[in-house]
């Protein structure tokens, strides 16, 4: 079997057989485990973590840095399992900056490799590849994604019961301890339900709120919506996580200004978009299972628009609405597009077209460009084609630059 070596997002087969996944961490004292997830991405029962304290299930096994999956044996109700390094809970302040090695071998021979790019944002656990079901068989994707949350936090996202850590003083215990609330400023309530129901997205949510605290509208609040595009053309960047990295930032972004903890998600695709919701008790793969229930066509942005305001509308809220709407290439009905802007205007509503993908965007960038239309609650960010690789403070400044500009007129 030919070596093959992944970058971020990119995937490759493997046979109905054992596979041995090896991570090689650089820098820090890590421990390495596994989680077995069903089609809803949540553990079956705790049993699903596998780790040190309980080194195998149901044909998955961890022995140090090595992680053991025989395929054949894995039961028909696991979709997919994930494989994890976590900072040593016994280092306190370790994080991860050199993103860990991981090497895949089947029937004795490498068959993949993968390096993520390192980290910056004080991540504490990294997801390194998940292994999943296609069409009768096994693939293996690359993820490389930090998160600042241990592996306690990881475990508790994805459906794991975890127990509370004693004492220093007591003998150690199997997991990390999640990190204490910080001492906030402004959203002080958005933050704590992001850290009990979603500590994943703590430090994003933290960086969020100071973002929006340099800005001088930390207690602002306003309606978060979020529409994507379901073109052809992303199909990419869905399926290597791009997309849902991203609705994770937005969805740490609305804990701190609408902190019901639910954001509408609308798929801009065709001329019924599909409307659901992402919340801080079920982000974990949300939108990988979303988007799959919708065709690849393409997008129609101005049928989700609307719906996104007739959904603001209905609701009754007071807060301004904030629509995010994330944009791969140009709209094919342009002036449907500006009267929609113009015409919610008056109503409270702001629109903030992220540009992520290979598409041409021009007609979004240059929106504000014309003396004869200019829209005051319009502003453009181009988060390039991978906006996972923005560093926090980058992505939340772009993402609310244009919003507080518009609060202050």
């Amino acid at each position: 079997m030919q070596t093959t070596s992944l970058r971020k997002g990119e995937n490759t087969g493997l046979l109905t057989a054992p596979v041995v996944l090896t991570v090689s961490v650089r820098g820090l004292s890590a421990d390495v485990s596994a989680l077995l997830l069903g089609t809803d991405g949540r553990v079956r029962s705790d049993d699903d973590l596998v780790f040190y304290n309980h080194p195998t299930q149901d044909g998955v096994s961890v022995a140090g840095p090595v992680v053991t999956a025989d395929l054949a044996r894995v039961p028909a109700g696991v979709d997919r399992l994930i494989v994890v390094a976590s900072a040593d809970p016994l280092q306190p302040g370790a994080v991860f900056t050199r993103a860990p090695l991981l090497s895949i071998a089947q029937a004795g021979a490498p068959t993949a490799s993968f390096a993520a790019p390192d980290f910056t944002s004080g991540e504490t656990v990294v997801v390194l590849a998940e292994l999943y079901r296609r069409n009768g068989g096994w693939k293996v994707r690359a993820v490389g994604q930090g998160y600042a949350s241990g592996l306690a936090g990881l475990a508790t996202d994805y459906g794991v019961d975890v127990e509370p850590e004693p004492e220093p003083a007591q003998a150690p215990v199997p997991l990390p301890a999640r990190r204490q609330a910080p001492s906030s400023t402004g959203h002080a309530a958005g933050l704590s339900k992001v850290e009990r129901l979603a500590p994943g997205l703590l430090f994003p949510a933290r960086q969020a709120d100071k973002a929006l605290a340099d800005r001088s509208i930390a207690h602002q609040r306003a309606a978060v919506y979020l529409i994507l595009d379901h073109d052809w053309h992303m199909k990419e960047l869905y399926e290597s996580f791009a997309v849902q990295a991203f609705a994770e930032r937005v969805l740490a972004l609305s804990a701190t200004l609408d902190d019901d903890g639910t954001v509408p998600v609308i798929f801009s695709c065709g001329r019924d978009p599909f409307l659901e919701e992402i919340r801080l008790d079920n982000y974990r793969g949300r939108i990988g299972q979303l988007h799959t229930q919708v065709d690849w066509r393409r997008g129609n942005v101005a049928y989700a628009m609307r719906r996104a305001v007739g959904h603001y509308q209905e609701s009754g809220a007071t807060d301004p609405a904030f629509i995010v709407t994330q944009v791969g290439d140009e709209p094919w009905n342009k002036a449907e597009v500006r009267s929609l802007l113009q015409n919610t205007a008056p109503l409270g509503i702001f629109w903030l077209f992220v540009g992520f993908g290979r598409g041409k965007l021009a007609f979004y960038k240059n929106l504000n460009a014309s003396t004869s239309a200019s829209f005051t609650n319009v502003a453009f960010y181009d988060a390039s084609k991978n906006p996972g690789s923005v560093p926090d403070e980058r992505f939340y400044a772009g993402l609310i630059n244009g919003f507080a500009a518009w609060l202050r007129r």
